[in-house]
């Protein structure tokens, strides 16, 4: 990318925010009371931050390592990448790519050779504008849907996968009782989010202590419980039985603490769409500037797991790294030394409608130069270290 292109786009990001502030705005330690007829949108300036080590364990030519990258949602849009002056690894350059599935993307690091026993950091940031949904539209009463009421391409969030087994007798008899007394999703929703979070928790604080994980699929996951994947999986195997679309998110939420990657779920309500759910913490729904986006995982995720890369017995997780070289490794140790994941949200404010589609507007144009990133099969930036905002 341009250094000078990079500056503009920094630039009008703050601007942005700083146009804003002079409209009502709410913050961590001022609350502004408004006017109920007026129509109020909150937006949040996101940003997740990667240390990605990796080691080489033969002398490799060059190769290419794929991760996750935030994907355009409707409430979700990607405004900038940067790699940090501190970056080790020789980057030749590095490209926004369209997955197969939409509307995942990956940002994709061109990495130059490596000797054996050679280890390399790769130290970037992106930047997120959300423009939050507190879920008020949302009904309060909505039927299991018919499969015709569901839309064709949501419908394959419907299958039995390695790590989504909703065929497991256990697992349907669990489901049954979701719904007792109610077809009312939302209730239904309610119950499987808290049964995830807080079903036989005693072993998962053992678990937890001792550092025992095993397999995160929905049927493991309801024997001995199991971290955020494992709730993640269950979640939408019991969402799944009772014929209520469900899906795995991978995202990047605002813990005070560093990590690997949180996992999440989202369930679909035919007329209104995913609703984001946090399983692992028991809460329905959950709003989008609590976290950043990562990617959608589709059934063919599912089946196709990688092991953890802290937890050695810990499988069936859901890839978000890709590298195309057998003797090249992701370095992770104790979330301390190694890789590592954090999300910070840097700017949070309520403003009226008019300047508030404004700035989603403005961040579509710079955050698509010259095309969409929607609509580009790749887009490339050169290797430019950037300063931060």
């Amino acid at each position: 990318m341009n250094k000078y292109y990079k500056k503009n786009v920094s630039v009008i990001i703050v601007f942005s925010f700083l146009l804003l502030s002079f409209t009502p705005m709410v913050d961590s330690t001022e609350i502004i009371e408004f006017d109920s007829s007026e129509e109020i949108i909150e937006l949040a300036l996101l940003r997740g931050e990667y240390y990605l080590y990796i080691n080489a364990s033969e002398n490799v030519g060059l190769f290419n390592i794929r991760y996750a990258f935030p994907p355009e949602l409707k409430y979700q849009l990607p405004l900038i990448i940067e790699i940090f002056n501190d970056t080790t690894a020789d980057i030749l350059n590095y490209k926004i790519e369209n997955d197969t599935n939409e509307p995942n993307k990956f940002a994709n690091f061109t990495i130059g050779p490596m000797n054996k026993d050679e280890s390399a950091l790769v130290h970037f940031s992106y930047y997120v504008l959300d423009k939050n949904q507190d879920y008020s539209d949302l009904p309060r009463k909505v039927k299991i849907p018919k499969k015709d009421d569901i839309p064709p391409e949501v419908r394959k969030w419907l299958t039995s996968t390695n790590v989504v087994q909703k065929n497991r007798i256990l697992i349907r008899i669990r489901a049954r009782q979701m719904k007792i007394l109610t077809n009312n999703v939302l209730r239904i929703a309610r119950r499987i989010a808290l049964f995830c979070r807080l079903h036989r928790y005693p072993v998962f604080l053992l678990q937890y202590i001792i550092g025992s994980y095993r397999s995160q699929d929905a049927f493991t996951t309801l024997l001995i419980n199991g971290e955020c994947p494992g709730r993640s999986h269950l979640g939408c195997a019991l969402f799944r039985a009772n014929k209520i679309p469900a899906r795995v998110i991978l995202a990047n939420p605002d813990y005070i603490f560093w990590y690997e990657m949180h996992f999440m779920t989202e369930y679909y309500l035919p007329d209104y769409g995913w609703i984001l759910t946090e399983v692992h913490k028991g809460i329905t729904p959950y709003e989008p500037k609590n976290q950043i986006i990562l990617r959608v995982c589709y059934p063919e995720d599912e089946n196709n797991t990688q092991d953890d890369f802290i937890y050695g017995k810990m499988k069936g997780l859901e890839k978000w790294i890709w590298i195309d070289n057998e003797f090249v490794t992701p370095y992770y140790k104790d979330l301390v030394e190694g890789s590592k994941i954090k999300m910070f949200r840097e700017k949070e404010l309520f403003t009226d409608k008019a300047p508030g589609e404004d700035a989603v507007n403005i961040t579509k144009i710079i955050s698509s130069p010259g095309d969409s990133w929607s609509n580009s099969l790749s887009y490339e930036f050169r290797y430019q270290p950037a300063q931060s905002l």
